[in-house]
């Protein structure tokens, strides 16, 4: 099912091919509005955005063909040993294999390993499957966003223990 896709850390090569998946998913889903990461000036820049010290960028790539990414990122406001998952998203033909679940798996499984006790993240209803698959991770709803990501045109928050 996943035979053949690399699983690595970012690149600076990969930010053209990685803003090109998440405004592209975004708009599928009718997502792209304001304050969200559709407008956000460092989704054209995750190489350098993710060389803040406590963040890591996952990309999934097939053939050197980038498929999407998520990573964790140490959101400014939020509690101690709290992160944030973002930037997961996936070409439209790489989903519903089971990479957005490996993906989830190396973000949770590094946020562990580097003393992060607790996941943050801020999604929207549009985002239907990808609710249910951070259901399946154990995520919980919040009543109220967490920390300072400035994304207002996200309206669910969900929270996850490690």
């Amino acid at each position: 099912m996943l035979s053949g896709i690399i699983i690595r850390q970012i690149e600076e090569k990969d930010n053209s091919s990685l803003a090109t998946i998440v405004r592209t998913a975004l708009s599928e889903f009718g997502a792209n509005k304001q304050g969200t990461v559709f407008f956000d000036a460092t989704t054209d820049a995750l190489f350098q955005l993710f060389q803040q010290a406590g963040s890591f960028y996952f990309v999934a790539e097939e053939n050197g063909t980038v498929l999407g990414g998520g990573g964790i990122f140490p959101t400014e406001g939020l509690l101690d040993r709290t992160c944030e998952l973002v930037k997961m998203y996936l070409h439209k033909d790489a989903r519903g294999k089971g990479l957005g679940k490996l993906l989830i798996e190396h973000c949770l499984t590094w946020a562990k390993q580097n003393g992060y006790e607790q996941v943050y993240l801020e999604t929207m209803p549009e985002l239907k499957q990808a609710l249910k698959v951070y259901e399946l991770f154990g995520f919980e709803y919040l009543d109220g966003p967490m920390g300072n990501s400035g994304h207002f045109g996200c309206d669910k928050w969900m929270l996850k223990k490690l």
